[in-house]
């Protein structure tokens, strides 16, 4: 997949990440880059042409692909999190979560991998977490929407491989955007996240692992949880 020459969808392209990945992909030579958000007049990145996308909403992404039926890359860029605990959040939060970070992927896909097909192939980017892997207290519904995404973008890539359309799934910590502004922690710059994972699409990566610490956790997955979370996991009554 060379990102020259193609012709780019991004969700979520009104800031943090998104906004990175429309820039990007202008300044690597794609032809052009829909950039689409839920209020597209938010958008204000020279060079790309704004549409409309409500990832929770279906029939916006279906009008979407209805318009941008040159694409042969779509970045599954779209996210929420609401800090909601499974046991006791709000159910409407956890459904939402669940609405946007699974079932709006799945219905991008639907929508445009019939479009990338005719267009004589292409890649899905879905940006995944290294939540996917894990939870910690305040993530449940967060870790739970990925983890669910992750499969997805599993299941997704078997049945797309055939048509020519590379799936690459995209597994980082914390990336320094309004997201997790409140989380004092060590943060990866967008713009260097962006750029290892393009560079993982043109390399034909079917997944791409940001940082050390994602790298971690997913090596933690072959050993006993009890290793990963300690005491935290263990029952004190």
């Amino acid at each position: 997949m060379k990102i020259a020459g193609a012709v780019a969808l991004v969700t979520g392209a009104n800031r943090g990440l998104g906004r990175h990945f429309a820039t990007q992909l202008l300044e690597r030579g794609a032809t052009k880059v829909y950039a689409t958000a839920r209020t597209p007049e938010s958008i204000d990145i020279p060079g790309v042409e704004t549409l409309r996308i409500d990832v929770t909403d279906p029939a916006s992404i279906e009008a979407a692909a209805a318009v941008a039926g040159d694409v042969t890359l779509l970045v599954n860029n779209a996210g929420i999190s609401t800090g909601t605990e499974l046991l006791q959040g709000d159910l409407a939060d956890i459904r939402r979560e669940l609405e946007t970070n699974f079932y709006g992927p799945l219905h991008t896909v639907r929508a445009f991998a019939p479009v990338l097909e005719r267009n004589g192939g292409g890649a899905i980017v879905n940006m995944l977490s290294a939540l996917s892997w894990f939870a910690y207290p305040g993530s449940g519904a967060y870790s739970a929407g990925k983890a669910a995404a992750w499969n997805l973008t599993n299941s997704i890539r078997l049945e797309l491989a055939p048509r020519g359309i590379l799936v690459s799934g995209v597994h980082l910590g914390l990336a320094d955007t309004d997201m997790a502004a409140g989380l004092d922690m060590p943060k990866t710059p967008p713009a260097d996240v962006v750029r290892t994972v393009l560079d993982g699409v043109e390399a034909g990566a079917l997944e791409v692992v940001v940082d050390e610490w994602s790298a971690g956790v997913k090596a933690s997955l072959s050993r006993d949880p009890g290793e990963f979370y300690g005491d935290a996991a263990r029952p004190t009554a």
